[in-house]
């Protein structure tokens, strides 16, 4: 249950810290005073849109904190652990707005984002609104109040989930249908090019190999004349030869060195030379012997390495990465030579998903009628008692021959209602006036929220249209419900008021200067004189104060 509320500089309010209790609370007070205020500031705590217009004129910054006792409330409890943002038995929601319109959220002092408040609050507190007697006539909102009511989420869930799935598997199949004149072509092209790359079978690097070899066979007389040229310069030739030159160096040099032991060196450097010329005199003639003009050999590499210069220009690639398309291609057509056996297999997915889904809707469907049958009861029952002695509502279901498969189902009930006897049942929109959609509408709130799991109940001024004999048997209904939840109501009505087991007043000031709102639990005495204003007005007298008391005794 919500224990407290703390709000610094919102709206019109410098500063307000509000102890709640158990049972009904009702909040009065003056047309215009902000008895909604504290219920706008508690829905920051739940996660709700903010802005920097919230904040009080010339403040920083507004703050809002809500406690909560979650000591009985196992949903809030789990929810906290598997967030690891549990604090025992308290809850704490804090909310703060920056007069550059920023804002932060917290739980048990942790920073969350807004998504978690909005989760847990779902868990904490649930707020009927003034306007929920519009939203009645929405058919979808009609569905969420059978649902509510139904209590059957793991139904909804699992209706959900295999719906998603389906249209997964369905969009991706549109694709794939779509897509499929276009890859036929292309499947061909693919087909085409990679045996044409399958049979030249270009090895990785074998096009450097091949140019290099073209290279060497289409030189190869220029390499045999003048390495022999080489050959004979070195030691082969009947002339002078390079290494009969070193030996005669060698043979002059090598005594000087005895003479002067600073030409060793140099000696020595000779001789190294002289075994590298012998070495690669042998290197080379090793060369020539194995050295060969193959003209047969130098047109298969020419045709080759024109055929390979052909693809890469073919597919717009350097000859070196003519190896890697042809995987790329190779890749691309295995892709699409398996998107016909995806399509397959979408479509028996596509078959099992539908018919998951449509057992799981079925259930759904099953389990709306049975609670729709028994809402309709509860619902007549209570707005007979809400004047409307006559009153009959049926929640009725519209059969489809091909049923729309959607998120939510294959249902569209729609709520009908009789007011008067020999009227045949209608949509709401058509029959119920204003006082009676928003006396219907507070029937299923109070119905329904004593199906939902939620430890406080918050109605802000959902007794709009509702007037005399009927706002005390409002009250009454209202009362009750507090004998089992924590119930707050903000009403302008004496009769609803009157019940609560407190009231709180909400009171607006201005010293001239700047406005502020403040909100005070009243004892009896003050209680009495905030009912007797409410029943007369300003002029508070005997006998309002008289009708006052009967109405709080009532209580």
């Amino acid at each position: 249950m919500l224990t407290q509320l703390t709000i610094h500089n919102f709206a019109i309010v410098r500063f307000l810290e509000l102890d709640l209790r158990n049972g009904m609370s009702c909040v009065t007070g003056e047309t215009g005073a902000g008895k909604s205020i504290a219920i706008d500031a508690l829905g920051l705590c739940l996660g709700e849109r903010a802005d920097a217009g919230m904040l009080r004129h010339g403040s920083d910054k507004a703050e809002v904190i809500a406690h909560f006792n979650i000591e009985n409330n196992p949903n809030a409890q789990q929810w906290l652990q598997a967030n690891e943002l549990d604090m025992q038995d308290e809850c704490i929601l804090r909310r703060v707005i920056t007069s550059e319109g920023r804002s932060r959220a917290y739980i048990n002092g942790t920073p969350v984002p807004l998504a978690q408040l909005k989760q847990v609050g779902n868990t904490l507190i649930n707020i009927h609104g003034q306007h929920a007697h519009q939203l009645l006539l929405k058919p979808e909102y009609q569905l969420t109040v059978l649902d509510a009511y139904a209590n059957h989420r793991g139904l909804l869930d699992s209706t959900r989930q295999y719906y998603q799935q389906w249209r997964s598997l369905h969009a991706e199949r549109q694709r794939l249908r779509q897509a499929q004149e276009q890859r036929q072509a292309r499947l061909q092209l693919l087909e085409y090019q990679v045996q044409e790359l399958d049979e030249f079978a270009l090895q990785t690097d074998e096009f450097t190999a091949i140019v290099a070899e073209h290279t060497r066979l289409a030189n190869s007389e220029s390499l045999l004349n003048d390495s022999q040229f080489c050959l004979q310069l070195l030691d082969d030739g009947d002339d002078v030869t390079i290494n009969q030159l070193m030996k005669k160096v060698l043979d002059k040099l090598e005594p000087l060195g005895e003479l002067d032991p600073s030409l060793k060196n140099i000696a020595q450097m000779l001789q190294d030379a002289r075994i590298q010329i012998e070495e690669s005199h042998y290197e080379l003639r090793s060369y020539l012997d194995h050295l060969e003009i193959d003209p047969a050999r130098f047109s298969e590499v020419e045709i080759r390495l024109s055929k390979a210069m052909e693809l890469a220009r073919k597919h717009h690639v350097k000859p070196e990465e003519l190896v890697e398309k042809h995987q790329q291609l190779r890749s691309e057509l295995q892709e699409l030579s398996a998107a016909d056996e995806r399509l397959q297999e979408l479509t028996v997915g596509l078959q099992q998903a539908r018919d998951e889904y449509l057992s799981s809707a079925q259930k759904l469907s099953a389990s709306r009628q049975r609670y729709a049958e028994e809402l309709s009861q509860q619902i007549s029952e209570q707005i007979r008692q809400l004047n409307m002695p006559d009153g009959r509502l049926e929640i009725v279901f519209h059969p489809q021959e091909t049923p729309t498969p959607t998120a939510s189902g294959l249902d569209l009930p729609e709520f009908q209602v009789s007011t008067n006897p020999g009227q045949p049942l209608q949509s709401l929109a058509k029959v119920a006036s204003g006082g009676e959609l928003s006396r219907i509408s507070l029937a299923i709130q109070v119905i329904t929220a004593q199906r939902i799991a939620t430890p406080t109940l918050i109605f802000d001024e959902v007794d709009v249209g509702i007037s005399g004999g009927t706002a005390s048997i409002v009250g009454k209904m209202l009362r009750q419900l507090g004998q089992s939840t924590q119930v707050l109501v903000v009403t302008h009505l004496p009769q609803v008021a009157g019940h609560g087991h407190q009231q709180y007043l909400v009171a607006k000031h201005n010293d001239g200067q700047q406005t502020e709102t403040s909100m005070q639990l009243l004892d009896e005495s003050m209680r009495l004189n905030e009912l007797a204003r409410l029943l007369g007005g300003d002029q508070i007298t005997s006998n309002t104060l008289a009708n006052a008391r009967e109405l709080l005794i009532s209580g």
